[in-house]
């Protein structure tokens, strides 16, 4: 008894072990087209990867335009500043004549 237990024991995993070796028609079909999903699902990935990094650096090329065109506004108003200055010392000159 205890050697046909011992028997069945060693036959068992081997017995799963075949049947589950070969893949049904359905099963590999199902696998193929998981694999072919996957393959899609990695190109649109790296697609998106690409496309976001292209976003990325168009963000940071607009935010150094921004911050060249605020450099730019500082510089106009202060020189804006320095024009209305002139303007008033050579206006105040010609009121004490």
């Amino acid at each position: 008894m205890k050697l046909a237990k011992n028997l069945v024991v060693a036959a068992l995993p081997l017995a799963l072990l075949v049947g589950c070796e070969t893949m049904s028609e359905s099963d590999r079909s199902s696998v193929e087209k998981a694999n072919m999903a996957a393959e899609s699902a990695k190109a649109d990935a790296s697609q998106a990867v690409s496309a976001a990094q292209k976003a990325a650096s168009d963000a940071a090329a607009a935010a150094r335009s921004a911050e060249q065109a605020a450099r730019a506004a500082e510089a106009a108003a202060a020189e804006a500043r320095a024009a209305g200055d002139k303007a008033d010392r050579v206006f105040r000159r010609g009121l004490r004549k």
